[in-house]
C-alpha cells in the first residue's frame, strides 16, 4: 500500500498551504486552516531560530544538532489565537534527561510559547515556556525512546491548556501566559524529525483517533441503472496542463482529458480536477497520463466518469462524509482505484472495474484515522485482485450487492480484504478476508460469477 504523503489542499499548490485568516479563530467547528507534510522537499513559509534544518528524500523535517540549545522553526500567524496543532515527531538522540523533542502553539517569541516536549527522560510534558522560566502543566511517563514516531498534538482554548500524544490526553491545565501566537517545532540538545503539521480551528475538539466503537453500517443503496455494458467513446479531447478546479456542476460532455503527472504510481502527483465540497462532476472520461486523477475535498458526486488508464489513483476522497459514485468505469490500475482518506461512506453502484488491484481501499496509514465504510451496489468486475480493502481493527464496514464477477473461474478475486490500520509511518497487515457479519458484509446470493 502507498503512504499518502501530500499536503491537503487549500489551494493549488505545493509545500506549505495557509489560509487567509483573520486574526481570530473562534469558530464552532473545526476546520483545517494550516497543513505542512514537507512532500514537496522544502521548508518555505518557516522560520528559523537556532540548529541545523533541513527536509530529507524521505520528505521528513529534520533537525540534526543534538548539541544545538535550542533549535526553533516557526510558522503561522501571530494572532491566532485557539486551536489545536498536531504533528508527528520523531525523537532521534537525546543529549541528556531533560533533553526534548516538541510541538509549541501561541509562541510570541522564541522563548514564550505551550510546549508539548518528549524528554529524554521518557515523560511527555506540556510546558508554559517563558525564557528560562518553565512551568509544567501537566506530564506522562511514556517510556519515549529514539527514532519512534509520536503524534503530537496541542490544544489552546482561551486559557484551557491540552496535550495530547498518539491520541491520549497526558496533560490539562490552565494559563494565562500567552492568548495567541504561532505554531512551532521545537529541540533542546536533542535532534529529531518533524512531519504532517496540521493546525485546525477546533481549539478543545477531540483529538483525531480511531473510535473505540463502531456505529451501524451503511445500508445499500437503491440502484438508479444498470451497470454500463462498454466503454464510451470520447467526443473530443483536451489535454491539461494544470488541475481543474470545480465547484458546483462540471459536465465535460464525454470529452477526454489528459496530460497530467508522468502516467505511473509516482507519489504526490497533481489531480486531474479537484472538486470542492458539495462538487458534481460528471460525463467525464479520464485519459493517460491522468496524475492522481480526482481529489474530492468534501462531499462530492461522480457521474458517469471513466479512467481509461488509471495513474496514481482514479479518485481520492479527503474531506467530508458522503461521497458517490454513480456510474462509468476504471481499468489498469496497478494499486487502487478509489482511495478513501477522509471520514464517512463512499458510495459506488452502476459501476465496472477492470485490470485493477483494489477497486477501493481504505486508508490503513493515513496520519488521520477514521472509522470508514463503503456501498458498493451493481458493480461488474474484471481482472481484480480485491474489490474492497477497509481495515477492522478501527471498524470500517463494506457492504456488496449485485457484485457480477467475470472471467474467474477459480475464484480468485477476493470479495472483502481485512487490514490492521497502523499509524502513519508503518504499513498495515493484512489479517482475514471474507463475510463475517459484522465488517464484510454479503452473501453468497449478493456474488455472481460469469
Amino acid at each position: 500500500m502507498h503512504r499518502r504523503r501530500r499536503p491537503l489542499v487549500l489551494a493549488v499548490c505545493a509545500g506549505v498551504t495557509v489560509a487567509a485568516l483573520a486574526a481570530s479563530m473562534t469558530s464552532a467547528f473545526a476546520a483545517t486552516i494550516f497543513t505542512d507534510t514537507f512532500s514537496d522537499g522544502d521548508a518555505s513559509g518557516w522560520s528559523k531560530s537556532g540548529g541545523a534544518w533541513a527536509v530529507d528524500g524521505a520528505g521528513v523535517f529534520q533537525q540534526s544538532n543534538a548539541g544545538s540549545e535550542l533549535a526553533r522553526q516557526f510558522a503561522g500567524d501571530t494572532g491566532w489565537t485557539d486551536y489545536a496543532v498536531q504533528a508527528r515527531v520523531r525523537p532521534g538522540s537525546f543529549g541528556s534527561s531533560s533533553a526534548l523533542v516538541g510541538l509549541a502553539a501561541r509562541s510570541t517569541s522564541s522563548t514564550r510559547m505551550y510546549r508539548l516536549a518528549l524528554l529524554g527522560s521518557g515523560r511527555a510534558e506540556l510546558q508554559a515556556v517563558n525564557g528560562s522560566s518553565v512551568t509544567a502543566i501537566g506530564s506522562a511517563p511514556l517510556g519515549v525512546t529514539t527514532g519512534t514516531w509520536y503524534t503530537l498534538r496541542v490544544e489552546v482554548n482561551g486559557s484551557t491548556i491540552r496535550g495530547f500524544v498518539n491520541g491520549a490526553q497526558i496533560a490539562s491545565g490552565s494559563s494565562s501566559l500567552a492568548g495567541a501566537g504561532r505554531i512551532g517545532l521545537v529541540t533542546a540538545y536533542a535532534s529529531g524529525g518533524f512531519d504532517d503539521v496540521v493546525v485546525d480551528s477546533s481549539g478543545g475538539g477531540t483529538p483525531t483517533t480511531p473510535p473505540a466503537t463502531s456505529t451501524p453500517p451503511p445500508a445499500t443503496s437503491s440502484p438508479t441503472a444498470p451497470p454500463p455494458s462498454g466503454w464510451p467513446t470520447p467526443t473530443s479531447s483536451q489535454k491539461v496542463d494544470a488541475t481543474i478546479p470545480v465547484s458546483g456542476t462540471f459536465d465535460g460532455g464525454l470529452r477526454r482529458y489528459y496530460g497530467i503527472g508522468d502516467g505511473g504510481q509516482s507519489e504526490s502527483q497533481d489531480p486531474m480536477f479537484e472538486l470542492a465540497a458539495g462538487a458534481t462532476l460528471r460525463n467525464v472520461i479520464i485519459g493517460a497520463p491522468a496524475g492522481d486523477g480526482v481529489h474530492c475535498e468534501g462531499d462530492c458526486t461522480l457521474v458517469n466518469v471513466w479512467w481509461e488508464d488509471v495513474g496514481e489513483d482514479a479518485a481520492t476522497f479527503r474531506g467530508g462524509t458522503t461521497y458517490t459514485v454513480d456510474g462509468g468505469g476504471a481499468r489498469s490500475a496497478s494499486d487502487k482505484v478509489f482511495q478513501h482518506n477522509g471520514s464517512g461512506t463512499v458510495h459506488i453502484r452502476n459501476f465496472q472495474v477492470e485490470n485493477a488491484g483494489k477497486l477501493y481501499r481504505a486508508c490503513g496509514n493515513c496520519s488521520t484515522s477514521y472509522q470508514r465504510h463503503v456501498v458498493i451496489d451493481n458493480v461488474v468486475v474484471r481482472d481484480t485482485d480485491t474489490i474492497a480493502g477497509i481495515n477492522t481493527n478501527w471498524g470500517d464496514t463494506a457492504r456488496f450487492s449485485r457484485i457480477t464477477i467475470v472471467g474467474d473461474p477459480d475464484r480468485e478475486t477476493s470479495i472483502c480484504v481485512k487490514y490492521k490500520g497502523v499509524p502513519k509511518g508503518s504499513e498495515p497487515t493484512k489479517i482475514g478476508a471474507g463475510a463475517d457479519g459484522v465488517n464484510c458484509l454479503y452473501s453468497p446470493s449478493d456474488i455472481t460469477y460469469r
